[in-house]
This record gives C-alpha cells, sequence and structure tokens, in this order.
C-alpha cells in the first residue's frame, strides 16, 4: 500500500470547503492542530478549543513549513494574502472529523473502538499489548478519546499500521454517534455500562443509547460486535445483533472467563475458554475488575487469530494503567493508587482487592466524592458503607461534601472512619499518623485531586 495522502480531491469532499490557491496543493500526509508539531508539508488545520484558537497559531505553523490550512471562513480576510493553499470552512473541528473520515478509509488496519462506564482505557492497552505479539499496533495515546481526539489517533496511523484501537469516550449525548461515524470500526466493543456520567446522560438506558452507537455503526460497516453478557443491560440487548462475539464469567458465551484462585499477594489466577482453546495465566495487574478486562481483550486477540502462546507472551508486557489500580510494594505498606476516576462500580472492585491482599493485616481507605451520579448522589455514596464490617484492622478515610453520607453511615455500623472536611488535615493526618505495615487505597473522582494524597504516601513510604 502506497504513502496515505490527502488530495485536492478529499478537501473538495469535506461539506462547506472553499479553496483558495488550489493550484498551489499538492498531496500531503500529515495532519496537524498543533503549531508545535507541523513539519514541512504539513496540512494545519486551526481547531478554536476552550484555551486556544489556532487561528493564533496559523503563522507559527507557516513558519515551520505548513503546505496547506484550514481556517474558518469568518476569519478569510485575516489570511487572504497568504500565497500557500487555503481551505476555509464553516467548523473547523468538524471540518477535522471529516478528514479523519477520509483518512480512516484510505487505511488497510482493522479499526478495533472500545467504550464504557468502567476499564475502557485498560481494555485498551490490555488489547494493544496482546495484538502486539502478532500485528504493527497503533492505539489512543493518554486521554485521546474525545471528539478531537478520536481523530488525532486516527490520523497518526499510516500505511503500515494493521490494527488501529481507538479508545471512544463520552459523558454528554450525541459524542460516541459522533466519533463513531468517524471510525468507522471493524470490530466494537462496551466494556459495561455503569453509574458514570449518570448526570448528563440520565439512565443506565441512557447510557447504552449513547454508547451502542459504536455497535450500530461497526453494524453498518459489517464488522463485529463483542458483547459482555455478564452486563445486564448489554445482554438484553445481544439479540439485535447479528455478527457477534459474547464473552463473561457466566452463562453460556463464546468466550468463557474463570477465576481458579489468588496468589498469596492478591494477583488473579484466570483461566480462558474458547472452542478448543485453553488459556491460563496469573495477571500482573491486580483485581476482579482487570481479570474482566483482561477477558474482553482476549476475546478481541482470539478473533483476530492470535494463539494461546502468544497471548500468553503478551500478558507479560501488561503495565498499569497511571491511577487505575496501580499496586506499588514497600517495606511496610502496599500501596493502591486508583485516583484515576471513581464510579460505584470501581470502588466496589477497588475495596474487594483490597481484601484480598493478604501481605499485612491492617487495611485503610482513603475515599473521596464520586462525581457525575446525578441527583441520587448521596445516597448511593451511603450504599457503599455495606462493603465495609466493624474491624480493628480497618480504618476508613473520607474526604468531600458527598463522601460524608458514607461517613455517617459507617459511623452507624461502628465501623472506624474519620471524616476530614479540610484537604490539610487529611495530609497531615497521611504524613503523621502510624499507618505502616497496611493495605492502603487511594481512590475518588478525577476533580477530587487524590494523587495529591496519594503522593504523600508515596514519599512517605519510599
Amino acid at each position: 500500500m502506497g504513502k496515505v495522502k490527502i488530495t485536492i480531491e478529499d478537501l473538495f469532499n469535506i461539506p462547506s470547503a472553499e479553496i483558495y490557491n488550489p493550484d498551489a496543493y499538492k498531496s500531503l500526509s500529515t495532519v496537524e492542530i498543533d503549531s508545535r508539531k507541523v513539519k514541512k508539508g504539513s496540512l494545519f488545520v486551526a481547531i478554536k478549543g476552550e484555551k486556544f484558537d489556532g487561528h493564533d497559531f496559523v503563522k507559527d505553523a507557516l513558519k515551520k513549513g505548513a503546505a496547506a490550512v484550514i481556517i474558518d471562513s469568518k476569519k478569510f480576510k485575516k489570511f487572504s494574502s497568504l500565497e500557500i493553499p487555503v481551505i476555509t470552512v464553516d467548523d473547523t473541528t468538524k471540518a477535522f472529523g471529516e478528514l479523519a473520515r477520509i483518512w480512516r478509509n484510505k487505511l488497510s488496519a482493522k479499526v478495533i473502538s472500545i467504550t464504557g462506564s468502567n476499564g475502557k482505557t485498560t481494555v485498551k492497552e490490555m488489547t494493544a499489548a496482546l495484538l502486539a505479539e502478532k500485528y504493527n499496533v497503533i492505539k489512543t495515546e493518554a486521554n485521546n478519546n474525545n471528539h478531537i481526539g478520536v481523530p488525532l489517533t486516527i490520523l497518526s496511523a499510516d500505511e503500515k499500521c494493521e490494527v488501529l484501537i481507538l479508545e471512544q469516550g463520552t459523558n454528554h449525548f450525541g459524542e460516541i454517534p459522533y466519533s463513531a461515524k468517524i471510525s468507522q470500526p471493524d470490530l466494537s466493543l462496551i466494556t459495561n455500562i455503569g453509574d458514570a456520567h449518570l448526570e448528563f446522560l440520565k439512565s443506565q438506558e441512557g447510557i447504552f443509547k449513547e454508547k451502542s452507537a459504536l455497535y450500530d455503526e461497526t453494524n453498518k460497516h459489517g464488522g463485529t460486535v463483542f458483547l459482555n453478557m455478564d452486563d445486564q443491560i448489554i445482554s438484553k440487548k445481544a439479540g439485535q445483533y447479528k455478527s457477534k462475539v459474547t464473552y463473561g464469567f457466566k452463562g453460556k458465551v463464546d468466550v468463557k472467563g474463570k477465576i481458579v484462585g489468588y496468589t498469596e499477594d492478591g494477583r488473579t489466577e484466570i483461566l480462558i475458554i474458547y472452542k478448543d482453546k485453553k488459556i491460563k495465566t496469573v495477571l500482573p495487574l491486580y483485581g476482579e475488575s482487570n481479570a474482566k478486562n483482561f477477558l474482553a481483550a482476549s476475546a478481541i486477540a482470539l478473533k483476530l487469530g492470535l494463539t494461546p502462546k502468544q497471548i500468553i507472551n503478551g500478558v507479560k508486557n501488561f503495565k498499569a494503567v497511571h491511577g487505575r489500580l496501580d499496586v506499588m510494594k514497600f517495606k511496610n505498606a502496599v500501596l493502591i493508587d486508583d485516583t484515576y476516576n471513581a464510579s460505584p462500580a470501581s470502588v466496589i472492585s477497588a475495596i474487594e482487592l483490597v481484601k484480598k491482599i493478604k501481605t499485612f493485616k491492617k487495611k485503610l481507605f482513603v475515599l473521596g466524592d464520586m462525581y457525575e451520579l446525578g441527583k441520587n448522589s448521596p445516597k448511593i455514596h451511603k450504599e457503599l458503607a455495606k462493603l465495609f464490617s466493624a474491624d480493628k484492622n480497618l480504618t476508613v478515610l473520607t474526604t468531600g461534601n458527598i463522601m460524608k453520607h458514607m461517613h455517617s453511615e459507617l459511623r452507624k455500623n461502628k465501623v472506624r472512619s474519620i471524616h476530614f472536611y479540610l484537604r490539610e488535615a487529611l495530609a497531615l493526618y497521611l504524613k503523621y499518623e502510624e499507618i505502616e505495615n497496611s493495605v492502603i487505597l487511594v481512590k475518588g473522582s478525577r476533580g477530587m485531586k487524590m494523587e495529591e494524597f496519594e503522593n504523600i504516601l508515596e514519599t512517605r513510604f519510599e
């Protein structure tokens, strides 16, 4: 396959596009929205973001060697003297998405799209590690899973790419349908339908309606959908899809998982059965949630022809995603950094993991508010108290305006709990109280900045 390029015909196919100096245009193989990354011969798209407007950096892009620019038609007067091709459009963000859709259709790679309430980043990373045993893989980097990030990832793939793995996120209606039309997946997977983003998507049915746009787009293009049959919402909808692979730990499924045991330090031993194949391994990552994530990634890998040996080799390359059940072992503590985000399902999973780690008897939980749960948020926080029972080796520390509801319920149940109204007070507690020889979990929603407390503990125990 030749080099992937954006041609003049492609530009004419962008809705509302008008091209000035078209005779000077030569097909381009690099598209950038960050002027700092522009190389000679790039097409620069000026996007207006929350903090920056790309139109302010057009001249910087030209100095770096941009060969053509896409700008908002309202700004044309400012750039009418440019001698390079200038493409004006009604909306540069949508034009950028359209360029990515055009690019995707020029790729020979299989496109895999992954979304879900919990675990999508880890499933993406696991899938990439497994498939790298057989294919040339490009994947979503960092948190590039929105209406800008998905096109960016697609445009980073070249003719050598055999598998392109996209993480696609949402917290408002319309985001997944938009990015799904751009990605047009060959394979798609929804990890689960949880309580994340209830504030905006209203109900679990609402969450499924939003995320299932990935399945619909995959179906439309004759692809395969992967269905987590352990998820009540997804399993109910399974009949809608013809070309599918089912997976789960319960019932009759195509790819079956079974947890067969745990190591002393809490790692999961898992067995996966697919047709006549059996894969048995100990996961280097912790928690039942990561066993579920591995099963999902394995279902994709098996569909794409990986052997059990290749999957087991790929497992050796698994690394914890920063802030997601990242277990650190010190001489006098085990610290679990799960600070990236929080939902009811992920909090339950993290608490269950702590209970399984036998390295130290003492358990310390440092928990911050879960966001985006809508009007039932206090009730949901309160219900998490059921996961704990009074134990002299257990302490729960809470912080945030909503976690106080869980704290009150814990105190009612005689569980040792301290609520910190001031972050500074919690920081002092973690610096100076006697908490050695403990398994410690730090978790909360992104906006709670729980990583600040995790950093204090890491510094203390190093």
